[in-house]
């Protein structure tokens, strides 16, 4: 094969090498999400160009779903003709394991933001001026379920995109020597927070210290997919992380407050060194602390239930598809 060729194919996996699955993957996203946004804003706003999605249940519903759909869709396209592998190997499975996984994930998430909440309370940083609030048309309970279904989509689409898509494919083409196993992990763990964090930085409010602490956020949400090479830990976590921020506690979520369905509607206060401020608590210190107690919670988990510690070095492994 010819030596230019190399550079974009790989002979031995029979597939394009790894940085143009991955460049494929996200500028396939990134142009169906352009061209569904432009296309949702006529029809949603009656052709006018006018009208917000992000204030509107049933425009942000609509908007939310297929948003995942492009995720997931195009995820399940280049895994079948790029990757050439099972969906499975993207960490989602629906086993015993990963079913406990995920209810750990769901209840320390909502532990860590639980924790975040119960000290600034006490700190007197927030104040509470109501409970079971909502700002939609309709009844609380319908609005609480309404949020709950989208902070469970993006939480896990989220995970199928950045940990499971572009990490694998990330470590997987790093693979090399003189990089090879734990290297080409540790690498693509980095690499992967990395475009988590930058893909936050468009978030109202952010700068460069929210994006780095996103980034943070980024290498906790990773760390199971590094130890057990699944998604349940990760995805658990994220949803009631997001859940729990939004719309139980009241703060806002990566910068955003359109989330105002919560049981306690709250006014935050205090330093934003500590609190994260107008982008919510993964931007303070508080959030920081919340994200290394997880992290050592994660770690116990997973040594409680695999019986020991190790790096899934599977995940920088290529396994074909038989059937593709």
């Amino acid at each position: 094969m010819l030596t230019i060729a190399r550079v974009f194919w790989n002979p031995a996996d029979s597939r394009l090498r790894a940085f143009w699955r991955v460049t494929i993957h996200f500028v396939v996203i990134v142009v169906g999400l352009l061209l569904t946004s432009a296309i949702l804003r006529l029809l949603l706003s009656g052709g006018e160009g006018g009208g917000d999605s992000g204030t509107d249940p049933f425009k942000s519903m609509v908007a939310l779903v297929i948003t995942g759909l492009i995720y997931v869709v195009v995820t399940i396209v280049a895994g079948k003709l790029l990757d050439r592998r099972r969906f499975s190997d993207y960490g989602l499975l629906w086993n015993t394991q990963w079913r406990r996984d995920l209810l750990f994930g769901l209840m320390l998430g909502g532990l860590l933001m639980g924790g975040i909440f119960v000290i600034e309370l006490a700190m007197g940083w927030i104040t509470i001026e109501g409970i079971f609030f909502t700002l939609l048309p309709f009844p609380f309970a319908a609005a609480f379920l309404f949020f709950l279904f989208q902070m469970a989509m993006v939480g896990t689409y989220e995970e199928l995109v950045f940990r499971g898509y572009q990490m694998k494919n990330i470590a997987e083409g790093l693979n090399f020597s003189p990089l090879k196993g734990r290297t080409a992990l540790f690498l693509a763990w980095i690499l992967s927070s990395v475009a988590f964090g930058l893909i936050h930085a468009f978030n109202p409010g952010a700068t460069l210290s929210t994006t780095i602490r996103v980034t943070l956020a980024g290498v906790f949400l990773a760390l199971p997919f590094l130890l057990t090479g699944e998604l349940a830990l990760s995805v658990g976590v994220h949803i009631a992380w997001n859940f729990f921020q939004g719309n139980v506690f009241g703060f806002p979520v990566s910068g955003l407050t359109m989330f105002r369905t919560t049981i306690f509607n709250t006014v935050q206060g205090g330093p934003e060194l500590w609190t994260g401020g107008d982008f919510g608590p993964e931007a303070g210190l508080l959030g920081l602390i919340a994200i290394i107690a997880g992290s050592l919670a994660m770690l116990w988990w997973v040594k409680r239930t695999r019986g020991g510690l190790g790096i899934a070095y599977s995940l920088a492994e290529y396994r074909r598809d038989p059937a593709s």
